[in-house]
Protein backbone atom coordinates (compact mmCIF):
# COMPACT_ATOMS: atom_id res chain seq x y z
CA UNK A 1 0.00 0.00 0.00
CA UNK A 2 1.20 3.50 -0.85
CA UNK A 3 0.07 7.04 -0.17
CA UNK A 4 0.56 9.23 -3.22
CA UNK A 5 0.71 12.96 -2.51
CA UNK A 6 0.75 15.34 -5.47
CA UNK A 7 1.01 19.13 -5.59
CA UNK A 8 -0.36 20.59 -8.83
CA UNK A 9 -1.51 23.90 -10.30
CA UNK A 10 -5.16 24.67 -9.41
CA UNK A 11 -6.14 25.07 -13.06
CA UNK A 12 -4.97 21.50 -13.80
CA UNK A 13 -7.23 19.82 -11.20
CA UNK A 14 -10.04 19.01 -13.63
CA UNK A 15 -7.61 17.43 -16.12
CA UNK A 16 -5.97 15.36 -13.37
CA UNK A 17 -9.34 14.14 -12.08
CA UNK A 18 -10.40 13.17 -15.61
CA UNK A 19 -7.14 11.25 -16.15
CA UNK A 20 -7.61 9.45 -12.82
CA UNK A 21 -11.25 8.59 -13.63
CA UNK A 22 -10.16 7.13 -16.98
CA UNK A 23 -7.80 4.80 -15.05
CA UNK A 24 -10.72 3.92 -12.71
CA UNK A 25 -9.20 5.70 -9.71
CA UNK A 26 -12.03 7.51 -7.95
CA UNK A 27 -10.97 7.88 -4.31
CA UNK A 28 -8.90 10.93 -3.43
CA UNK A 29 -8.64 13.84 -1.03
CA UNK A 30 -8.11 17.34 -2.41
CA UNK A 31 -6.88 20.29 -0.36
CA UNK A 32 -5.89 23.87 -1.14
CA UNK A 33 -2.24 24.57 -0.38
CA UNK A 34 0.33 27.35 -0.68
CA UNK A 35 3.91 26.85 -1.78
CA UNK A 36 6.68 27.73 -4.16
CA UNK A 37 9.57 26.06 -5.88
CA UNK A 38 11.77 27.16 -8.74
CA UNK A 39 9.35 29.86 -9.85
CA UNK A 40 10.01 31.73 -6.56
CA UNK A 41 6.79 33.75 -6.67
CA UNK A 42 6.11 37.07 -8.38
CA UNK A 43 5.84 40.83 -7.70
CA UNK A 44 2.52 42.60 -7.53
CA UNK A 45 1.49 46.22 -7.00
CA UNK A 46 -1.53 47.13 -4.89
CA UNK A 47 -2.48 50.80 -4.48
CA UNK A 48 0.97 51.87 -5.52
CA UNK A 49 2.79 49.55 -3.10
CA UNK A 50 5.00 46.86 -4.61
CA UNK A 51 5.14 43.57 -2.72
CA UNK A 52 6.44 40.08 -3.35
CA UNK A 53 4.10 37.09 -3.43
CA UNK A 54 6.30 34.04 -2.84
CA UNK A 55 3.64 31.51 -1.82
CA UNK A 56 1.60 30.46 -4.81
CA UNK A 57 -1.74 28.66 -4.82
CA UNK A 58 -1.42 24.91 -5.29
CA UNK A 59 -3.69 21.90 -4.96
CA UNK A 60 -2.66 18.92 -2.81
CA UNK A 61 -4.09 15.56 -3.87
CA UNK A 62 -3.76 12.51 -1.62
CA UNK A 63 -4.56 9.05 -2.94
CA UNK A 64 -4.10 5.79 -1.01
CA UNK A 65 -3.66 2.88 -3.42
CA UNK A 66 -2.74 -0.78 -3.38
CA UNK A 67 0.71 -1.48 -4.80
CA UNK A 68 -0.58 -2.65 -8.19
CA UNK A 69 -2.23 0.75 -8.83
CA UNK A 70 0.81 2.96 -8.07
CA UNK A 71 2.19 3.27 -11.60
CA UNK A 72 -1.14 3.96 -13.29
CA UNK A 73 -2.03 6.55 -10.64
CA UNK A 74 1.27 8.36 -11.17
CA UNK A 75 0.88 8.21 -14.96
CA UNK A 76 -2.62 9.71 -14.70
CA UNK A 77 -1.46 12.56 -12.47
CA UNK A 78 1.44 13.37 -14.77
CA UNK A 79 -0.68 13.28 -17.92
CA UNK A 80 -3.27 15.60 -16.38
CA UNK A 81 -0.91 18.03 -14.65
CA UNK A 82 1.99 18.42 -17.10
CA UNK A 83 2.19 21.67 -19.05
CA UNK A 84 5.96 21.62 -19.56
CA UNK A 85 6.47 24.79 -17.55
CA UNK A 86 8.10 25.43 -14.20
CA UNK A 87 5.57 24.94 -11.40
CA UNK A 88 3.77 21.88 -12.80
CA UNK A 89 4.17 20.25 -9.39
CA UNK A 90 5.61 17.27 -7.56
CA UNK A 91 4.51 13.75 -6.67
CA UNK A 92 5.59 12.01 -3.46
CA UNK A 93 5.13 8.28 -2.84
CA UNK A 94 5.00 7.28 0.80
CA UNK A 95 4.79 3.71 2.18
CA UNK A 96 1.46 3.21 3.91
CA UNK A 97 1.76 0.99 6.95
CA UNK A 98 -1.93 0.36 7.57
CA UNK A 99 -5.38 1.40 6.39
CA UNK A 100 -8.59 0.79 8.31
CA UNK A 101 -12.09 1.41 6.98
CA UNK A 102 -14.03 2.87 9.89
CA UNK A 103 -17.48 1.71 8.75
CA UNK A 104 -16.65 -2.00 8.46
CA UNK A 105 -13.38 -2.39 10.35
CA UNK A 106 -11.67 -3.85 7.27
CA UNK A 107 -7.91 -3.51 7.25
CA UNK A 108 -5.11 -3.41 4.69
CA UNK A 109 -5.70 -3.78 0.95
CA UNK A 110 -9.41 -4.49 1.43
CA UNK A 111 -9.91 -1.19 3.25
CA UNK A 112 -8.39 0.88 0.44
CA UNK A 113 -10.72 -0.65 -2.13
Amino acid sequence: MKLIVAYIKPERLTAVKQALYEKEIFKMSVTNALGCGQQKGYHEAYRGVDFEVNLLKKIRIEIAVNSEFVDQTIDAIISGARTGNIGDGKIFIIPLEECIRIRTGEKGNDAIG
